[in-house]
């Protein structure tokens, strides 16, 4: 079961995220999702880290999940998706509108502090031009994870797509 918390992250939830990520976690705003025992999937991050971009609005955090994903990964599943991105315009619109949803939620999520510092640093093309995970090209699929991490979090056709065909969210407690 996943709950959209979009919460700050409690000590517990930090302890586990350090775990999860193998260092201290840095550049987190929020647990966007978590599973059934508060155990956080997807972190929303913040839109500027260490003076630089971070384009990726959700993190997926899930050990389980990113096994899972990168085992479907290693099995060519982008190339597969990026030649149905070609062949059918319905499937491609579709995951564009997956990415203004995901720019709307970036920009949504940004305090007006945090726009004028994306603008004063010269970032304001990058957070309102760029889609999941901060890909430029959206004909083009970067990486399943975030596509994933959206999914929980909003409304992603890969994500989507992912479930329908490998159950994915079959890995969720």
């Amino acid at each position: 079961m996943v709950i959209r918390t979009n919460q700050a992250p409690d000590e517990r939830q930090l302890a586990i995220i350090a775990q999860q990520l193998g260092r201290a976690p840095r550049g987190i705003e929020a647990v966007a999702a978590t599973d059934g025992e508060g155990t956080p999937l997807v972190l929303r991050m913040a839109p500027i880290v260490d003076g630089k971009p971070f384009p990726t609005l959700y993190w997926l955090c899930s050990d389980v999940l990113k096994v899972e994903i990168s085992r479907i990964e290693a099995v060519g599943v982008i190339k597969a998706l990026e030649q149905r991105l070609q062949e059918e315009p319905e499937f491609l619109e579709a995951y564009q509108q997956s990415h203004r949803d995901y720019v709307t939620a970036r920009w949504d999520a940004m305090s007006v502090a945090q726009r004028e510092e994306v603008a004063t640093l010269g970032y304001t093309d990058v957070m309102t031009k760029r889609g999941i995970g901060g890909i430029s090209n959206w004909h083009q699929i970067r990486c399943l994870h975030t596509q994933y991490a959206h999914h929980l979090c909003g409304d992603n056709v890969i994500g989507q797509w992912m479930d329908e065909h490998y159950q994915v969210d079959r890995c969720l407690p």
